[in-house]
């Protein structure tokens, strides 16, 4: 979560620098409500959207992922066959496919479109997991993509990045003027970028939190999907594979949310999680194989 917080804040410090410069050349007066909004969205927008347009290639580079251009082998063909299968089904764009080095069972997706994605497995994955399995994994990711969740999950976090700018701006205003005694003064001391600072922090473990709980939703969705695409009982199977063999995931940061699997925690922790458990997913595909009374 820290490493996470780290990219976030450098991303967002270069964003910021370029505002600056383009707010002074609109003559956006920052110091006002409507500068304030106008920065807050730029600034929190900003390092969101550039992330999305850039996670193909931060999602490669990171994980040493080589997409196939040209089958080596069977295994190869499978998966790129099975890909474009899942995806005409669900009606977006062929997604790269590619293959990454890694000992545990895992897979990403992750993309600026539906048009426009990328769609990972570990060598753990073809080596661990059956075919019907890693169908349903694939299928799974292709969801990811269909539903649009790459794009939704920037620009929820845009818009909380947003609330966190102005909020923390907005209050710490009033909480300096209140520890000044009021006094009229425009300029704004040290304990006024402290304030802000502080307030910035326990804001964004709330914005944070809101965030992890769409990821969750995200995941239910996404396993759905893969019980449509692949079949109720092939994804029920892969999820219970992937309780069998869990592992600690050695995805990088950048694109540990967008993993087939996510950690454990208890208490708090939940709250900062990704990933719903394994045995609520697949206590939810059930339930729903139960209400339909079909077995796919």
């Amino acid at each position: 979560m820290f490493t996470r917080i780290a990219l976030f804040m450098l991303t967002n410090l270069a964003v910021l620098a370029l505002a600056s410069v383009v707010m002074s050349l609109l003559g956006v007066n920052s110091a006002s409500m409507a500068g304030l909004l106008v920065m807050g969205a730029i600034f929190g927008f900003g390092g969101s959207l550039i992330s999305l347009l850039m996670s193909k290639w931060m999602a490669k580079r990171a994980t040493g992922a080589m997409v196939i251009e040209t089958p080596r082998n069977e295994a190869e063909q499978w998966l790129v066959q099975t890909v474009r299968r899942q995806a005409e089904a669900a009606g977006i764009g062929m997604p790269e496919v590619a293959v990454y080095e890694a000992p545990e069972i895992n897979a990403f997706a992750t993309g600026a479109s539906r048009n426009n994605s990328l769609v990972a497995v570990s060598t753990g994955l073809l080596q661990q997991m059956s075919r019907d399995e890693a169908e349903a994994v694939l299928a799974h990711e292709v969801s990811h993509v269909a539903n649009g969740d790459m794009v939704t999950m920037a620009l929820l976090q845009g818009v909380l990045n947003t609330f966190v700018i102005v909020l923390a701006r907005v209050l710490g205003g009033v909480i300096d003027s209140y520890l000044s005694g009021n006094r009229e003064n425009n300029s704004r001391g040290f304990a006024y970028y402290i304030i802000v600072f502080l307030l910035e922090m326990v804001l964004g473990l709330f914005a944070t939190m809101i965030a992890m709980w769409y990821s969750r939703r995200r995941e239910f969705r996404a396993d759905h999907g893969g019980a449509t695409l692949a079949g109720r009982q092939k994804m029920i199977a892969a999820l219970e594979r992937l309780q069998a063999n869990h592992s600690t995931s050695t995805l990088p940061a950048q694109v540990e949310a967008f993993g087939i699997a996510g950690g454990m925690g208890q208490g708090l922790k939940k709250l900062f999680l990704s990933h719903p458990p394994l045995p609520e997913r697949i206590a939810a595909l059930r339930a729903a194989q139960q209400t339909t009374g079909t077995v796919m």
